[in-house]
């Protein structure tokens, strides 16, 4: 069987499966390499082109729709390719 019905808007991108970082993983920073966290792993639409081991941020829910003129059938996208990040938890 070939599935080969497209919806035209989500031509360009790709789809990528993602793994949320863990408070480890944030303070260990972008030096720690690319890793699985514990979280369950899910799948973004991308097309900002997001590389393998590379850091994305992405959006859930209906927000992953917003971008699109049209009702596409999305729950989750990236919305940012991350070059830095900075990690200080509250100690209060």
């Amino acid at each position: 069987m070939t599935l080969s019905r497209g919806v035209e808007t989500l031509r360009g991108g790709r789809f990528l499966v993602v793994s949320p970082f863990s408070r480890e993983q944030y303070a260990a920073g972008l030096g720690a390499g690319p890793g699985m966290g514990v979280d369950p792993s899910l799948v973004i639409y991308d097309n900002l082109g997001g590389g393998v081991g590379q850091v994305v941020g992405y959006e859930e829910g209906r927000e992953a729709a917003q971008p699109f003129d049209r009702p596409t059938p999305v729950d989750a996208i990236s919305s940012a390719l991350v070059n830095e990040m900075f990690y200080s938890p509250w100690k209060g």
